[in-house]
C-alpha cells in the first residue's frame, strides 16, 4: 500500500488569513484542500495564488458540484485543482462529467458520499464509472450529532476496488492511525490543525502518525 497523504482543510472565508495559514502547513502535509465556504467565499483567485505559492503541494478545490459537472469544475483545473469533488447524490450524469474533465486535464475526481443513503451502491457505480478518490466525509453538522466515519470507512474499503478512499470527519491525533489502518489513502484533517496553538506543528504531528500507521 502507498503511504497515506494527509490532507489540510483550509476552511477560512478570510484571503489572507487563508493563505498565512496554508504558508505554515505545506511543508507538513501532501493536500492542501480550499474548503467549500473558503471557495465560494474567495473564488478562483485564490486558487491561483495558493498554486503560484505552493507548487510542490496538491490542492484539492472542495466544489461539492451538484450539476453541470464538466462546465463547472472545468475552469478550477484549469487554473490549477489537482482535484475537484462532485457530491454522490448528484446525477450520474454530472459526476460523469468532472471524472472526464479531470480525465482531460490529467487530474483526479472525489466522489463526496455525503448524505449518500446507499454508499455502498454508490460507490461502486462511481468506481465503475473511473472516479479516482471516494471520499466519506462526515460533516460538520453530522459530527455535532455524534457521528463518525469509521463505519462507512470500513464498508468501502471492504470492496478493495482500484480508488483511493479518502475520509474526512473529526480526525485528529488520536484517531489518525485507526482510520489509515481501515483503509483510509487520504486523511483529511481540519480543526485539529487549524485550530491548534501551533498549526504547523499539529500538522506535522498528524502526517508522522499517518506515516506510521
Amino acid at each position: 500500500m502507498a503511504k497515506p497523504l494527509v490532507q489540510m482543510a483550509l476552511d477560512s472565508l478570510d484571503f489572507d488569513q487563508t493563505v498565512a495559514l496554508a504558508t505554515k502547513v505545506a511543508p507538513h502535509v501532501d493536500i492542501l484542500e480550499i474548503g467549500t465556504p473558503c471557495i465560494k467565499h474567495n473564488g478562483i483567485n485564490l486558487l491561483k495564488t495558493l498554486r503560484d505559492k505552493f507548487p510542490n503541494n496538491k490542492i484539492l478545490v472542495d466544489l461539492k458540484t451538484m450539476d453541470a459537472g464538466y462546465y463547472e469544475a472545468e475552469p478550477f483545473y484549469k487554473a490549477g485543482a489537482d482535484i475537484c469533488t462532485v457530491l454522490g447524490t448528484a446525477d450520474i450524469g454530472t459526476i460523469k462529467g468532472v471524472i472526464d474533465v479531470a480525465n482531460a486535464y490529467g487530474k483526479e475526481a472525489q466522489v463526496d458520499l455525503i448524505n449518500v443513503i446507499d454508499k455502498g451502491a454508490r460507490t461502486k457505480e462511481v468506481a465503475a464509472l473511473g472516479a479516482h478518490i471516494i471520499g466519506v466525509h462526515t460533516g460538520l453538522d453530522q459530527q455535532a450529532a455524534g457521528q463518525t466515519p469509521f463505519v462507512d470507512l470500513g464498508l468501502v474499503a471492504s470492496f478493495g476496488l482500484p480508488v483511493k478512499v479518502s475520509v474526512a470527519g473529526g480526525i485528529k491525533p488520536a484517531t489518525v492511525q485507526q482510520v489509515v489502518k481501515a483503509g483510509a489513502n487520504i486523511v483529511v484533517a481540519g480543526a485539529a490543525i487549524y485550530g491548534a496553538a501551533d498549526p504547523a506543528a499539529a500538522a506535522a504531528e498528524i502526517t508522522a502518525l499517518a506515516r506510521s500507521a
